[in-house]
Formats: structure tokens, C-alpha cells, sequence
């Protein structure tokens, strides 16, 4: 497979070499060197890197200078179209191609009135392959005063409204006229150039007349590009386009092609196209939606929203189109409420899967947010400012089922509440949970402290603390004691199922007694946390249930096995981790384990294993990993004791190599293969040509099989260097 590609690389250059060739010496032939250059062409547009060896044997030079010297237009237009082709293909031939001499030479021949329209549309295709995606471009294009001359030729080159495109000349003009206009879109944009845009600024009369005069596709499309392109976000240009009357005539001809959409699919896409233009006017200048309030705008956009032959990405065109209309102007929001244009948008809401449609869809609703709240109310109970009433005057006393529309408006309002309430339900379910899981938290601690109180001490004391405990549980209003018991009977029950274990425990130490009491324990405190699962759906919380103080603890280890207050505690804690398993929550406490917590930062497999051995609080997951890791590494250890090879850390990149090569890994060298002096001559040509740019010698001569730049580069200075060296 690499010999054919090798084989084939080596008969393009073969080709290239040769066309060159026929090129420099057929320069009395003309027809022979446009047969040529279109070779070259073809050659170079089937393959990039064509471009870039016929650049490195100079034949990119050769052909700039024969468009300039030849005096053929045959043989100039053959070359300006392979240098367009040429640099199109590859960004370095675009360089090589940017120069002021050849953009003075463009604006030469676009001049010269000895130049057919050919030529010229050559010379501007050149001119739109050197300037797309090139600020270089775009700056000589303007310092050479090709940028005025390709505006002479936006004016002059259709000189009649009618266009008759079936007509061989006329459609000759209007192809030269098309290459400016999208000469003029990339000179303005992409990238975005603020001072060819101001220059271009003088064309906008023009272009409304076109506009006016031939509404037809061929003239509408690429107008409305150039307008598009050259009013982007710059508020300047915009404000002298709208000065001119650029939107009005913008909006008459949308007015004209939304009437023609019901009867042809070609008007409607077309007024999608003006649309966009439209949107392009007022995206940055809201306040000039009021341009549009006298032709209707709103209306004429959402019956076009309604054409069935529209796709997804037409509609959200019209959609955020309407939402720069309806931002800041009440006319057009009374507009669009006026033709049902909000419940078309909560339709296109509620229905629609696109998410570029539904924001737009929402940008719409907000914007008439506030005048459907006034159109909702009565008279009566609004007080309009001064300026509101008088532009609401004329619209109360033309409406005569206005209350209809108050209530309308009612509904709407209360839909798009609802469709608002509907993101804030989680946050106030996330509060809610938040109040009840802390209250619960707290009633647990105090029980256990109880209960705690209550093992130890015995008789009256017990007595005593029992009525303590009573009374300080009819205080608590929240938590799962209060839910369970509503009234002190309950309490009392609930202290009483306690009692039995103290009893118990105090009068014998039987397994059998204490396993009851256990069991009485944990069933109680079940139905409390199941209580409160059922009441409060898992949701993410701040406040989760802390682990045990190290206060429990201690009296843990201090007390036997067989305490009853220890039994209850361990019980509370398997119920508190099944209960935190079913938690999601992204938000943790100090006191969980660092390797949940640590979920947004930037971690490692240093950082993260020292995260985990610092943390007290490890869960069992990550126990199990930082025990298995702890076993790996003290497994390593060992090994290094016995094989000190073995080492925990990399050492330096020589040591290893050096190790690796002491160790018997003796590595492979390549075959020694003396330079012949076919290879010498290939190498001192390649440098004279190409300088030193080792890898393209490489490629252009057929050096030997596993020969490498760097073989290149020390024969050659070894030759340079020295003439003993040239033997070896």
C-alpha cells in the first residue's frame, strides 16, 4: 500500500515537472499552455499537497508572472483560475499568493477596459480565495483600492432592472455581478472587518433599488447575504442602513413575499431569507422594532410560521426574528397577542422537541410578559403612565370585545406562570426536605442521649430523667418523635418499649433478653424513618445526617459489648447509612467520605489517593479501595527488599534506558547504508532549491529506503565540512 502511494506521489511530481516545462517553452502557443495550466489545475484541485510541491519548484511564481505578461486573455484567465484553485486548496499557497503586486495587478485588470467580463470575473475569484478566512486579505484589499473598484462593479455591472438571464451576455454581467457580491460578503466578514464595512456602507442605496425594482431570487439572495454580512454586529452601519430606509424596504418586500408564499414554496423560503436580514438589523437595536409596527411585521411572521414547508431551523429563524421584534416595542407585542401569537408559542413550547425552538419560544413569552399583565387587568384597577395610556387609547376604543381578550389574556398569563412555577418546584421541595431532615436529625441526637441517660442511671433517678425527657419532648414541634407520637400517651408507650432493655439488663445479662430489646428498638425507630421517607421523596439536601460524635465513641469503647445504649446506637447507624445510600445528593457535609465529596475538582491518581488516606471518614467503597491499594503497595515493598530493581517511583528517563540496555534489552540498529552519488547530487540540488527543509528533499528525490531527514542533514554537513568526509 505505501509503494502505490509513493508511486503515485512520484508521478504527480513527474507530471508537475513536465507541465512546468511545457509551460516555459511553448510561450508562442497559447492554446498549449491553457491545455497545460488546466492540467495543472486538475492535478492540484484531486490533491493539496500537489499545490504545495508545484509552490516548492517555483511553477506558483511562474504562473503569477504569465497571468501579468502574457498578452493572451485566453492564457490570463487559464492562470488566475489555477492560482484560485491553487490557493483554495492550501492555506500556504493562499500566503505565498497574498502580496500587495498581485492584488495591484487584480485591480488592473478589473480597470481595464480592455478586459473582457471573463477576465474580470477571474480576477475577482482570485480576489475571493486570497481575502475568505484572511484579515491579511481583507487589509490589502482595501490599501490596494480593490475594495472601491469591486464597488464600481456592484453598481455598473447590471445596468437594467429587467433581467433577462436567458439572454448569453446578461447572464455573463450577472455572473460578474454575483462573484462581486460574494467577493464584497467575505471583505466585510468572516473574520469581521469594521473599516471594510464602513466603506461598503455606500452601497446600500443601490441595493434598495435592486431590491425594489427585481424581486426576483437571483437578486434578492445575494443582496440580502451582502446586507446580512455587512451589518453584522456593528450598530453604526446599522443605523445608517435603517437611515437610509433600508428596513422599510426590507419589510415592504416581506410584506410581498409572505403574500406570495400561500401560492409558491420558493416565496416562502425567500421571505425566510429576508428575515434573517431583518433580524440582522435589529439584533443589536431593539428600539427600531417600531420601523416594523407600521407594516405589521409580527403578523406577516406568524402566518409565515405557519407554512408547512418549513424546516426547524427556517422556523427558529422566524421565532428569534419575533423576539427581537417583540423585546422593546409594545406595538409589536400587542401585535403578536392581537394574532394569536402567544399561544402559537406555548404550542411550539409544549410540542416541539427542538431546543433551539423552544428557547427561542420562550424569548417570545417573556418579552410580552409584561402587556399580557396589563391586557389582563380592567381598566379600572390598572393606572397606565401618562405616555401607555395615550398609545393604549386608540387600541380600547377600536376593540369591542376587549373583556374577551382580558380573559384570554388571564389564561395565557397563568399558563406561562404555570410553565415558570414548574422550574421552581424542585428548589422548593429541596427546601422543604432541608427543614425536616435537620429536625430529625436533632430529635434523634436528643433520644439517644436520653436513652443513654437512662441505661445508666437507675430508680428515682431514672424516674426523674423520664419526666425530664417527657417534658422536653412536648416542646419539639417537628422531627420524627413528634410525627409518630401526636400526644403524650403516645410518648409514654414509646418510653415504656425503652424501659425493657434497662430492666432487663439489671436483672440478668441473657442473650435471649437482649436480642427482644433490640429488636423492640430497631422496629421502632424503622417505622420513624420509614415515616419520614414516605412523607419526604429522596431529594438532594445541605443537610444530611452527620456522623456520630466522637463523644459516642468514646463511651462505646468504654462500655461491654452487651450495652444497650451501644446496641441502639449501632442500630441508628445502619438505619442512617441505608438511608443515606438512597440519597443522590451532590452536596456533602465534612463528615463524609472526601472521595464523594471531591466530585468537581481536578483529581489524579497522586492527589486522590492522599485525599482518601487523609479522610476519617472513608466509605466503604473507597475503604475497600484504599485498602487494596495499601496491600499493593506494601506487596511492592517487599519485592523491593528481596529485588531491589523494583522501585515504587519512575526514575529519570537516561537511568531507565540505561538499565534497560545493561539488562540484555540490546537495542535493534538500523542497517548502514552508504549515501551513492545519485543521492549526493539529489541532496546538494534539493538544497539549492529548497534550502534547508530536510523533509522536503526527502520527498522530492528518490533517496534510498529508510533513509531519514536526519541522514540528509549530516551527510550534508559532513560535505560541507569537509571533503574527506564526502567518501563515507
Amino acid at each position: 500500500m505505501e509503494s502505490e502511494d509513493t508511486k503515485k506521489i512520484q508521478e504527480m511530481k513527474t507530471d508537475l515537472n513536465l507541465l512546468l516545462e511545457c509551460l516555459k517553452y511553448q510561450m508562442d502557443n497559447p492554446f498549449s499552455q491553457k491545455e497545460a495550466l488546466v492540467t495543472i489545475h486538475s492535478i492540484c484541485h484531486q490533491n493539496s499537497n500537489a499545490g504545495v510541491y508545484f509552490r516548492e519548484i517555483g511553477g506558483l511564481t511562474f504562473v503569477k508572472d504569465l497571468a501579468k505578461s502574457s498578452e493572451h486573455n485566453v492564457v490570463k484567465e487559464a492562470a488566475l483560475y489555477t492560482l484560485g484553485t491553487v490557493a483554495e486548496q492550501n492555506v500556504y499557497c493562499q500566503q505565498t499568493l497574498c502580496t500587495s503586486e498581485l492584488f495591484e495587478d487584480l485591480a488592473w485588470f478589473l480597470s481595464d477596459n480592455d478586459s473582457n467580463t471573463n477576465l474580470k470575473r477571474m480576477s475577482v475569484y482570485v480576489i475571493l480565495v486570497l481575502v475568505s478566512n484572511n484579515r491579511t486579505g481583507q487589509m490589502l484589499v482595501r490599501e490596494t483600492g480593490c475594495i472601491t473598484i469591486l464597488s464600481q462593479l456592484f453598481r455598473t455591472a447590471l445596468s437594467k432592472y429587467e433581467l433577462n438571464l436567458s439572454d448569453k451576455n446578461v447572464f455573463q454581467s450577472y455572473q460578474l455581478w454575483s462573484s462581486v457580491c460574494s467577493t464584497l460578503c467575505v471583505c466585510v466578514n468572516n473574520p469581521q472587518n469594521d473599516e471594510n464595512q464602513m466603506l461598503c456602507c455606500s452601497l446600500f442605496p443601490h441595493a434598495n433599488d435592486w431590491l425594489i425594482n427585481c424581486m426576483k431570487p437571483e437578486i434578492i439572495r445575494p443582496i440580502c447575504s451582502f446586507i446580512g454580512l455587512t451589518l453584522a454586529n456593528n450598530t453604526y452601519v446599522q443605523k445608517h442602513f435603517i437611515s437610509v430606509g433600508g428596513l422599510d424596504v426590507l419589510s415592504q418586500v416581506l410584506v410581498q413575499l409572505e403574500s406570495d408564499s400561500h401560492k409558491t414554496l420558493s416565496s416562502a423560503k425567500l421571505a425566510v431569507v429576508v428575515t434573517k436580514t431583518v433580524d440582522a438589523c435589529i439584533a443589536d437595536n431593539p428600539t427600531f422594532g417600531v420601523v416594523l409596527a407600521k407594516y405589521h411585521i409580527v403578523s406577516k411572521l406568524l402566518a409565515l410560521l405557519l407554512h408547512e414547508s418549513l424546516d426547524s431551523g427556517e422556523k427558529f429563524s422566524i421565532m428569534l426574528t419575533l423576539g427581537h421584534c417583540t423585546e422593546d416595542c409594545e406595538e409589536n407585542q400587542y401585535d403578536l397577542f392581537k394574532n394569536n401569537g402567544l399561544p402559537l408559542m406555548i404550542q411550539a413550547l409544549t410540542e416541539s422537541q427542538n431546543e433551539e425552538l423552544n428557547k427561542a419560544a420562550t424569548f417570545v413569552l417573556h418579552n410580552c410578559k409584561k402587556i399580557t399583565e396589563k391586557l389582563s387587568l380592567s381598566l379600572g384597577e390598572h393606572s397606565f403612565d401618562e405616555n401607555e395610556a395615550e398609545q393604549f387609547e386608540d387600541i380600547n376604543v377600536k376593540e369591542k370585545n376587549l373583556e374577551e381578550r382580558w380573559k384570554k389574556a388571564k389564561e395565557i398569563l397563568h399558563r406561562i406562570e404555570e410553565l415558570e412555577r414548574e422550574g421552581n418546584e424542585e428548589e422548593i421541595r429541596r427546601e422543604k426536605y432541608k427543614d425536616h431532615v435537620s429536625s430529625l436529625n436533632i430529635n434523634i441526637q436528643n433520644t439517644l442521649k436520653y436513652l443513654h441517660a437512662e441505661s445508666i442511671g437507675g430508680g428515682p433517678k431514672a424516674d426523674k430523667d423520664k419526666s425530664q425527657s417527657r417534658k422536653l419532648k412536648s416542646y419539639k414541634s417537628h422531627g420524627v418523635m413528634s410525627q409518630a407520637c401526636t400526644n403524650d400517651d403516645q410518648m409514654k408507650t414509646l418510653l415504656k418499649s425503652t424501659n425493657p432493655v434497662n430492666a432487663c439488663y439489671r436483672e440478668s445479662g441473657k442473650n435471649k433478653t437482649l436480642c427482644k430489646a433490640n429488636s423492640s428498638c430497631s422496629q421502632n425507630l424503622h417505622e420513624e424513618t420509614t415515616f419520614e421517607k414516605k412523607n419526604f421523596v429522596s431529594q438532594s439536601s445541605d443537610h444530611v445526617f452527620k456522623h456520630p460524635t466522637p463523644i459516642v465513641k468514646n463511651r462505646k469503647q468504654q462500655l461491654p459489648v452487651t450495652d444497650p445504649f451501644t446496641l441502639c446506637s449501632d442500630i441508628i447507624n445502619k438505619e442512617v447509612i441505608s438511608f443515606l445510600a438512597t440519597n443522590s445528593c451532590s452536596k456533602m457535609l465534612k463528615y463524609r467520605c472526601s472521595g464523594c465529596i471531591a466530585v468537581g475538582k481536578s483529581l489524579n491518581s497522586r492527589n486522590f489517593s492522599k485525599l482518601l488516606h487523609s479522610c476519617p471518614y472513608q466509605c466503604d467503597r473507597h475503604k475497600v479501595i484504599v485498602e487494596a491499594e495499601d496491600r499493593y503497595k506494601s506487596e511492592l515493598r517487599k519485592s523491593l527488599i528481596c529485588n531491589k530493581k523494583i522501585l515504587l517511583t519512575p526514575r529519570r528517563r537516561r537511568q531507565l534506558s540505561n538499565e534497560s540496555t545493561t539488562l540484555g534489552g540490546i537495542k535493534k540498529r538500523r542497517i548502514r547504508k552508504n549515501f551513492t552519488k545519485e543521492e549526493v547530487n539529489y541532496l546538494f540540488s534539493g538544497v539549492k532549491k529548497m534550502g534547508n527543509h530536510w523533509n522536503l528533499i526527502l520527498w522530492s528525490f528518490p533517496f534510498q529506503q529508510g533513509r531519514k531527514a536526519v541522514d540528509l542533514a549530516h551527510k550534508y554537513h559532513k560535505l560541507t565540512k569537509g571533503p574527506k568526509c564526502a567518501a563515507s
